[in-house]
């Protein structure tokens, strides 16, 4: 059961502010503003706050990440929701992706750190697993912490492994999702295998050329029934099903068929005890690259046959926040399912050839079940099922 949940990104910092930008259908991506790069010439998606400015809101002094920054705001907002603020006698474990960790501040202090060794306060936040650690220690209530990193499947991953967790009753709680900011190493990268987009992004479409980068942090509070109703907590819905596979077919592009994609549907269907008719509405990869968005297409196709439902990807609006994307997605089929809406895909204007048609601007509709698909380089993909 999910009984909290919070998120930051473009379009938002709380889940108040994101449900407003999703019924607006109001993209956050926009010029470069706090990335120190060259390449001004990339829109992004980036948080609409400085790293000082959330340190005040944090009341942090002492050396930190923006990826640190924030997680900590948005596992605030979902601790705060599930009532789990404060000190706490719970076994509740927490599990984050990431793939950049601290890579903002080492890349910017690596050759001081070469030079004079004068900046080891920033350089040892690098690590992944340091900066899920430096997120949970914020609130000192967990009794297990561990990092997951799959590229862009790495906070749907941390919400499986979660839900496992519970499942095989090795705890009761589980705090779930991942954080990942934007770095020169993440926009270098992208840039070199020549698959951002120097315009808006258009998941979808005949056109599309690329994506934009995000970054933001998102977290769902899993637990058992039985243990939200000892709470006196509500519950806002369920992970009912989940899937994972590794197809393996290329290290950074996804086969022609989209076989992993469809097994991760598949896996999450038979996990809910679902069928193809009954899913509401797909929140997609989508990521507005020419290879990911014919695959999978292929393998929605290859699911829901005749009987597609809504699908959009929301990435027009947030930018593919990469890591974090399994969970800023999951919130905000969270919230669509909540609100009975069906999220626009921005930036779409032409249909491509054999590919699926994406629900444009918002939509109405009453949501029981709806999927949430991320897919991370290698072929690591994985599907979630929320419910009412």
């Amino acid at each position: 059961m999910i009984t909290g949940a919070g998120i930051v990104s473009a379009i938002g910092n709380n889940q108040a502010e994101t449900l407003e930008a999703l019924r607006q259908n109001r993209t956050g991506i926009a010029p470069m503003q706090y990335l120190n790069t060259i390449h001004r010439e990339f829109p992004v998606g980036e948080v609409k706050m400085s790293d000082d400015e959330m340190k005040a809101r944090l009341s942090i002094s002492e050396p930190t990440t923006r990826t640190m920054l924030m997680g900590m705001l948005a596992l605030g907002e979902a601790l705060e929701q599930a009532q789990l603020k404060g000190d706490t006698e719970l076994q509740i474990a927490f599990v984050s992706g990431t793939t950049v960790g601290g890579m903002d501040k080492s890349e910017r202090f690596y050759q001081d750190y070469l030079v004079n060794d004068s900046r080891n306060e920033y350089i040892r936040l690098h690590d992944c697993g340091t900066t899920t650690q430096a997120i949970a220690g914020r609130y000192g209530i967990f009794s297990l912490v561990t990092s997951l990193s799959t590229a862009c499947s790495s906070a749907a991953n941390a919400i499986i492994l979660g839900a496992n967790l519970i499942r095989s009753g090795q705890t009761e709680i589980a705090v779930v999702g991942g954080a990942e900011c934007i770095t020169k190493f993440h926009l270098n990268g992208f840039n070199s295998l020549m698959i951002l987009d120097h315009e808006q992004c258009k998941p979808f479409d005949a056109n599309r050329a690329g994506l934009n980068l995000g970054e933001g942090a998102a977290y769902l509070v899993l637990e058992t029934a039985a243990s939200a109703k000892r709470r006196g907590v509500e519950i806002i819905g369920e992970l009912s099903g989940y899937g994972n596979a590794c197809d393996a077919f290329h290290q950074t592009a996804s086969s022609d068929n989209g076989e992993g994609a469809f097994l991760a549907m598949q896996q999450a269907l038979e996990r809910a005890g679902l069928q193809p008719q009954d899913i509401d509405y797909v929140n997609a990869h989508g990521t507005g690259t020419p290879n990911n968005d014919a695959s999978e297409s292929e393998a929605l196709k290859r699911i829901f046959s005749t009987a597609m439902p809504p699908v959009s990807s929301t990435k027009g609006l947030t930018g593919h926040t990469t890591s974090a994307s399994g969970s800023v997605e999951a919130v905000i089929c969270l919230l669509a399912m909540q609100n009975g809406i069906v999220p626009g895909n921005y930036g779409w204007t032409h249909q491509m050839p054999d590919g699926i048609t994406p629900t444009m601007g918002i939509q109405q509709a009453q949501l029981r079940h709806v999927m949430c698909n991320s897919f991370g380089f290698g072929g690591n993909d994985s599907s979630l099922i929320l419910s009412k």
